[in-house]
């Protein structure tokens, strides 16, 4: 049992002990932050070779211009994905959720190939450089930023849930207005999150740091920043993509 009046257990750490503290959190955090980003810019070009031999396919042309029971899986197989990630990961060991992850940015891939019969290649890759230019700067001042961007969460949460339902009533409406109107408030919720989720990634490390957890956390991090990059672009390219 420690003795407590022993001035030797309540004395103040020295000041080299909290230097070379410091420096190993903040060497584990960027080694941290490293991993996050290389996994969702790897899965981001994962996504963008696949739509693309995709769409070049012959067989992936008739699934995405004929239509039918196939092209639905495909467009709705992503959010299962997704789901399974989000509401099991504690359930999941790492090598299964990274697996996961990779998974999720092929069959991604397959939904988003029809942008390749929709838009010019010119102008899908004028748009992806742009929004990688934009996700750059935003993350960036999410992560060096002072201020607590948290209370901004639940409103930019609850942006993209009444953008999911207007985004649905357009499918009925047809509505080229209201398109626009989702794409514009799009790119400023999800430009928004960049900045929101690459803060809570950075805080998140303080918590796992050490533990088992930190690979899970690290996957689930590239999962929030791959997908905010993605609506992102997707928004953007209603705006600067160029029809065939």
């Amino acid at each position: 049992m420690a003795n407590w009046s022993d001035p030797r257990a309540t004395a103040a750490p020295q000041p080299g002990t909290i230097g070379r503290e410091s420096v190993a959190f903040d060497a584990g955090l960027r080694s941290y932050m490293l991993s996050v980003y290389n996994y969702m810019a790897s899965g981001v070009l994962l996504t963008g070779i696949v739509a693309m031999l995709f769409a070049n396919s012959e067989v992936g042309r008739n699934i995405l211009v004929n239509g039918g029971p196939l092209r639905w899986v495909i467009m709705l197989a992503p959010l299962g994905f997704v789901m399974v990630l989000s509401f099991g990961i504690n359930r999941l060991s790492t090598g299964a959720a990274q697996m996961l992850f990779w998974a999720f940015a092929t069959v991604m891939g397959l939904s988003m190939a029809s942008i390749f019969l929709v838009f010019t290649g010119q102008s899908i890759a004028t748009t992806f450089f742009a929004t990688a230019a934009a996700f750059v700067s935003l993350s960036l001042w999410g992560y060096t930023t002072k201020k607590d961007l948290s209370a901004f969460g639940t409103f930019l949460i609850m942006g993209v849930v009444g953008l999911i339902v207007a985004s649905l009533i357009n499918l009925f409406v047809q509505s080229s207005a209201l398109q626009m109107a989702i794409s514009f408030i799009g790119v400023l919720l999800f430009a928004g999150l960049t900045a929101y989720d690459t803060q809570k990634i950075k805080s998140m490390y303080a918590y796992v740091a050490g533990t088992d957890m930190m690979g899970k956390t690290v996957i689930m991090g590239a999962l929030s920043l791959y997908l905010d990059f993605v609506n992102m672009f997707t928004f953007l390219l209603n705006f600067m993509g160029s029809r065939e």
